[in-house]
């Protein structure tokens, strides 16, 4: 993946904890106590250095604003995995309310198209049995030129 590729992937661990912390308003102590809790798990560099990818962030920064509004940590962390959970199932939604709308569409378009060729179907048959009619019509006519069949003699 290049740099550029990695700035705009949400998971890349590009942000250290003091960015972080300056960020998000808040102390490195609350990041190091999200890491501490199992809440949250930074990538950890050589040195052993907690760095943050932009998903972790918004979360953190989530965390922040339940634990502000007086939610215990454990309590918030439910709250923002639930919420996680919630806006996954809307997307999943959505995506399944998208693919549904393009296989009615696709159903109409091959509805339409048989609809179509049933038309064209019933058109031709209706011109092979004109068709047949005429051919029938010809041969129970009498032509002048043409001579009554010979007829196969039977021997006595």
């Amino acid at each position: 993946m290049t740099t550029a590729g990695r700035l705009d992937d949400e998971d890349y661990p590009a942000i250290t904890m003091g960015q972080a912390a300056e960020l998000l308003g808040v102390q490195p102590a609350f990041l190091r106590s999200l890491d501490t809790g199992g809440v949250l798990h930074p990538a950890r560099t050589g040195g052993g250095h907690r760095r943050y990818s932009r998903r972790q962030l918004r979360r953190a920064a989530r965390l922040r604003e339940l634990v502000d509004e007086g939610h215990p940590l454990a309590a918030a962390q439910r709250i923002a995995a639930l919420e996680e959970e919630l806006s996954l199932s809307d997307d999943r939604l959505r995506a399944t309310a998208a693919d549904l709308d393009r296989r009615t569409d696709e159903r109409d378009t091959a509805r339409a198209d048989l609809d179509r060729r049933s038309g064209e179907l019933a058109a031709a048959q209706h011109a092979l049995e004109t068709a047949r009619g005429r051919i029938a019509e010809l041969d129970r006519a009498p032509r002048p030129d043409r001579r009554p069949p010979v007829r196969a003699r039977r021997d006595r």
